[in-house]
C-alpha cells in the first residue's frame, strides 16, 4: 500500500503570522491603557468640581447666603465628611487658589512633577463658567467659578 500520511502540526509561517497578529493586539493595548487611565482620572477631577461646588452651596445655606472662605476648615468641614477623602484620583491633595478677574489658571495638574504636593483649584467670586473655563465676572453676585486644569488637557469649570 501506498498511502500518504500527512503530518499534523502547524507550519512556521502560520506559527509566526499567529504570534504578529498578537503582538500588535498587545501594542494596541498597551499604547490605549495610558490614555484610558488619564480619562479615567480627569473624570474623577470633574465628579470631585461637582462635589466641590455643592459643598459651597451646602455651606452657602449655612451662612444665610454669604460665600465660604475656601481653606483647610472649608474641605474638613463640608469636603470630608463622614471620613471621606477630597484627594485628587493620583493620591495628591486639592489646594483652593483664588484666581482674580477672568484669567485662565495657567498651573494645576502637573503629571510630569512629582514633586509637587498638591493639586490646584482655582476659584475666582463673583464669577460664571463660559465655554472653554472662560469665565464671565458678575460683580456683586454670590457666584463662584471653579477651574482646574485636567490632565489630559482643556480646563473643567463649574460654578454654583
Amino acid at each position: 500500500m501506498n498511502a500518504q500520511t500527512k503530518k499534523q502540526g502547524f507550519t512556521i509561517i502560520e506559527v509566526v503570522l499567529v504570534l504578529a497578529i498578537a503582538g500588535l493586539i498587545f501594542l494596541m493595548v498597551f499604547i490605549a491603557l495610558p490614555a484610558l487611565q488619564r480619562n479615567q482620572r480627569d473624570t474623577a477631577r470633574k465628579n470631585d468640581m461637582s462635589r466641590a461646588q455643592t459643598a459651597i452651596n451646602t455651606a452657602a445655606s449655612n451662612s444665610r447666603g454669604a460665600l465660604p472662605t475656601l481653606d483647610a476648615a472649608f474641605i474638613t468641614r463640608y469636603l470630608q465628611v463622614n471620613g471621606d477623602e477630597f484627594k485628587d484620583p493620583a493620591g495628591k491633595d486639592y489646594a483652593f487658589s483664588a484666581l482674580a478677574g477672568a484669567a485662565a489658571p495657567t498651573t494645576g495638574f502637573d503629571g510630569n512633577n512629582s514633586a509637587q504636593t498638591n493639586v490646584r483649584v482655582f476659584y475666582t467670586t463673583g464669577a460664571v463658567c463660559g465655554n472653554d473655563g472662560v469665565v464671565t465676572l458678575n460683580q456683586g453676585s454670590r457666584k463662584v467659578a471653579l477651574r482646574l486644569v485636567l490632565e489630559g488637557g482643556g480646563i473643567s469649570c463649574v460654578n454654583n
